[in-house]
């Protein structure tokens, strides 16, 4: 599990934005910051024969995004060394360049024999509060064992 986490984070730090499919509402933003996270390893399912690794996530952002998410992620790895994937469903809670409420965030990422490629998008329609209709991508690099994130966002 350890190996697959090294992994995912060095898959992380390889990240490139998604597309925040076309809406048009106004100009992106973009913010950037540090992050500090936790990830607490979940016992496997005993009723399944094979099940994937599944892991709590705690962040805590600094920056243009001040808050805090969490977040569940579910990891498999494959026999073919440096090959794996994971998704992850995380809610974020704080401000926005002085903007509060929440998000959701979706993770999708693979490694292809040590390729990796990573995409994290705002989930349509997830925005409360004043951040209420937002869209967009973050990129996440892992350097020296510290998190940063760059954020491109829109608010209508």
């Amino acid at each position: 599990m350890k190996q697959l986490l090294v992994m995912l984070l060095l898959a992380a730090g390889c990240a490139t934005a998604a597309s925040d499919h076309g809406r048009a509402e106004k100009t992106m933003t973009t913010v950037r910051g540090e992050f500090e996270v936790t990830l607490t390893p979940q016992a496997p399912d005993p009723t399944r024969p094979w099940s994937p690794g599944r892991m709590l996530i705690d962040k805590k952002f600094r920056g243009g995004l001040e808050g805090t998410s969490s977040g569940e992620m579910l990891a498999v790895r494959t026999a073919v060394e440096g090959s794996a994937g994971y998704v992850a469903m995380e809610r974020v809670t704080g401000t926005l360049e002085g903007r509060s409420g929440s998000f959701a965030l979706q993770h999708s990422g693979t490694m292809t024999r040590g390729t990796p490629s990573l995409s994290v998008t705002v989930v349509p329609d997830s925005g409360t509060g004043e951040l209420e209709g937002i869209s967009g991508a973050m990129t996440i690099d892992v350097t020296g064992g510290k998190h940063a994130y760059t954020f491109s966002y829109r608010l209508p």
